[in-house]
Formats: structure tokens, C-alpha cells, sequence
């Protein structure tokens, strides 16, 4: 429920308001004033994010014989910078790395986050984990909806639109879905409105329920990690299904950058076509 509000500000501070109103996403000055507030306090994003970064990289190898894939470089930043400039554009500062091969080069490197105006902790797998074990580990800090992307992808989302669709469709989980021409080698989403009823993995063209695929980057409750089991656990196999067939799994498609880097024709391409977070 809003309640009406009268506000006096400065003349100069009202026309910097205004500057952001733009008839869409802000509609007129009373709701970029609530924007503007909401933005402040923190309320508008989950607050935390997980970056899956444990992987091995056997398929960009031999880079990743002595380069973990978080510090591959792009543009002249690693991997893994472009997803802080992403997080940063929506003031999510809490960034987890959820780090197994060469962790120690990775934790060297990043160290606690200052240098990029973060603050990074570490969730250490001692052995694989997959994308969902590391999760379990995080458990006691991960008690609100908090982000989950893969480390190995470039994008630019949303973030905002995504947690509003979250939150609508009261999600337990909601997953970035972006188009890709033929999606024979991803998993394509079987939507149903909004609500992702599985993944039909590596169709043909033609059988292909959709070409919205997996983007690889999710917004979750925190109830999802007590559907975790232990040791190596994959969102992909082991918690998505569990959570469609609640109808609690739902989709977000979006059209900004995306750039899969996973193996070296999809590394190349991103270096010459990733424009950078917007």
C-alpha cells in the first residue's frame, strides 16, 4: 500500500529529477522520485551475487593449462570484471566467487574487492561442486533473494525488470532467458506465459519449443539451498525440474548483450563483438 507524501526540494535538484523521466520506464516526476528512493535504499536488486567460477575450462584449453577462466582476459579486463561493471550499474556490491581450479590464483588477483569498489568473499570448493553445491556452502549468508550467475558468460542485463518479475510471479527461482538464432547446442526453454515448464536440451532447429535459451544467470530464494544435496549438485539437473514442476520456475527473456566465451570459436567472437556493460 503507497501512502501520498508532500516533499519540498530545491529547484535545481527537481530538474535533475525531471532529466530522468522518460515517459516509459519513468513515467513522471512523483514515481522517479520513488525510484530515486528506492534505488537508495537497495530494495529495487537483490543485494548479493554469486559468481560461479570454479569450472575447469577444459574446452578453452591450453589457455586454462595455466589461466583459471575467471582471469581470461576480454577487452582488457578479465571475465570476470565485466560481471562486477554489471553488478555495479545496479549497486550490488556483496559479490561471492565460488572458486575450486586455481583458486588461488583468483583469490591472489581480486583479493577482497577494494581495487574494483567491491567487497568479495569466497565460497572454496575443495572438490567439484557443480552450480548448485557451492550454494549449500554459502548457506549461512545467503538468506535473502540473493543473484546466481556462470562466470564464463558476458551480459547485460536488466537486473531491476528481472526482480520485478521475480517478485510478481512470487519465483522461487527466475532465470535471464536471451534468443539465439539456432539453439541446437544449448538447453531451449518450454515456456508456458511466464513460467518455464523445462528445458528440452540440444533440439534440432526445427523441433525447438523456442529459441530462448539459458542465459546463465538466475535470481534465487533462499529456500531453494535445502533442495540441495550434498557434494556435486547442478542447478540445471538436480534443482530446476523440482522447482518447474512446483511452478514456482520462471523465465525472464531479455534482449541485451550475450556472449557465451566457453570455448575458444565462442571466446573469439566475444572478444570482437562484446561492447561492454551499457
Amino acid at each position: 500500500m503507497k501512502e501520498r507524501l508532500t516533499l519540498t526540494l530545491e529547484k535545481d535538484v527537481l530538474k535533475k529529477v525531471d532529466k530522468t523521466i522518460d515517459g516509459y520506464k519513468v513515467k513522471n516526476r512523483s514515481h522517479a522520485i520513488e525510484l530515486l528512493i528506492v534505488k537508495s535504499l537497495g530494495v529495487n536488486v537483490p543485494r548479493k551475487a554469486i559468481i560461479l567460477a570454479g569450472g575447469k575450462g577444459t574446452r578453452l584449453r591450453p589457455i586454462t593449462y595455466e589461466l583459471p577462466k575467471a582471469l581470461i582476459p576480454i577487452k582488457d579486463k578479465t571475465l570476470t570484471e565485466h560481471l562486477f561493471d554489471l553488478f555495479k550499474k545496479y549497486g550490488i556490491q556483496d559479490i561471492y566467487l565460488a572458486v575450486g581450479h586455481k583458486k588461488e590464483k583468483i583469490i591472489d588477483h581480486f583479493g577482497d574487492g577494494h581495487r574494483y569498489g567491491i567487497k568479495i568473499r569466497y565460497i572454496e570448493e575443495d572438490e567439484p561442486l557443480g552450480t548448485a553445491g557451492p550454494l549449500r556452502l554459502g548457506k549461512t549468508v545467503l538468506n535473502e533473494p540473493f543473484i546466481v550467475s556462470n562466470g564464463d558468460e558476458l551480459k547485460d542485463i536488466d537486473i531491476e525488470e528481472m526482480f520485478k518479475v521475480h517478485k510478481r510471479n512470487q519465483a522461487l527461482i527466475t532465470i535471464a532467458l536471451t534468443t539465439v538464432n539456432d539453439p541446437s547446442s544449448y538447453g531451449v526453454a518450454r515456456l508456458n506465459g511466464s513460467q518455464i515448464v523445462d528445458f528440452v536440451e540440444k533440439p534440432t532447429k526445427a523441433a525447438a519449443p523456442s529459441n530462448l535459451i539459458n542465459a546463465g544467470f538466475y535470481i534465487l530464494e533462499p529456500s531453494v539451498i535445502d533442495m540441495i544435496g550434498k557434494g556435486f549438485q547442478m542447478l540445471e539437473k538436480d534443482i530446476f525440474p523440482k522447482v518447474a514442476k512446483m511452478g514456482k520456475l520462471v523465465g525472464f527473456p531479455f534482449s541485451g548483450q550475450w556472449f557465451d566465451t566457453g570455448n575458444m570459436k565462442r571466446y573469439e567472437r566475444a572478444i570482437k563483438e562484446w561492447k561492454g556493460v551499457k
